[in-house]
């Protein structure tokens, strides 16, 4: 086996470029980061899709974090709802009780997300919605979206946000129904039907 010098510039080889990071995958994920709704509450939907990048393809390393109002459109405000072991330091899962209205989840090989919350409540003059911020490889900076449901047609094209918006655009922002509370929204982070994203200033 041949020893490279490394103690000298001009004898260390050239290495293979990587992929820009943070790479979100590691450290942060926790066992039911999609579980923000407690256990058989009877307004539980389930959201769930695919991270796909410019040219379509899944990005199986990210992570879409959700905020929503209950079913009132009360933005919650109460104790987190993880559990530890108070032996091991452990993570136990959330209580099961309290909904915090927060929850991570992390896109598997295929690209794919999915987590189960509370239908949200409308707030002000805005139709409901659950916000989202994703995190994904070579994004340095995060970004930030909405989840709305369809529904009531009248309530979507007279929100703020929404009204503002060319119709193709704002499809990128209605998720789709799928029967049983199970809604699909991908999210495309650049080239053809591009999800719409937030700037926060």
């Amino acid at each position: 086996m041949t020893k490279i010098d490394t103690s000298r510039p001009e004898t260390v080889l050239p290495t293979p470029s990587h992929t820009v990071g943070p790479f979100y995958g590691h450290a942060l994920p926790f066992p039911g980061g999609g579980d923000i709704a407690p256990i058989g509450h009877p307004d539980t939907i389930t959201l769930h899709g695919y991270v796909l990048d410019g040219e379509g393809k899944p990005l199986p390393d990210a992570f879409v974090e959700l905020w929503g109002p209950d079913p009132d459109g009360n933005v919650p405000r109460v104790d987190g709802s993880m559990r530890r072991d108070t032996a091991s330091g452990g993570f136990l899962g959330r209580n099961g009780v309290e909904f915090t209205g927060w929850g991570r989840s992390q896109t598997d090989m295929s690209g794919h997300w999915s987590a189960r919350t509370l239908r949200p409540g409308a707030r002000g003059q805005s139709a409901p919605y659950i916000s989202v911020c994703v995190f994904a490889r070579g994004l340095l900076v995060h970004l930030y979206t909405r989840i709305y449901l369809p529904g009531d047609e009248a309530v979507l094209a007279a929100d703020p946000l929404l009204s503002r918006l060319d119709p193709a655009r704002r499809d990128t922002l209605v998720a789709a129904e799928q029967g049983n509370s199970t809604y699909r929204f991908d999210i495309r982070l650049q080239g053809e039907g591009e999800t719409v994203f937030l700037e926060f200033q």
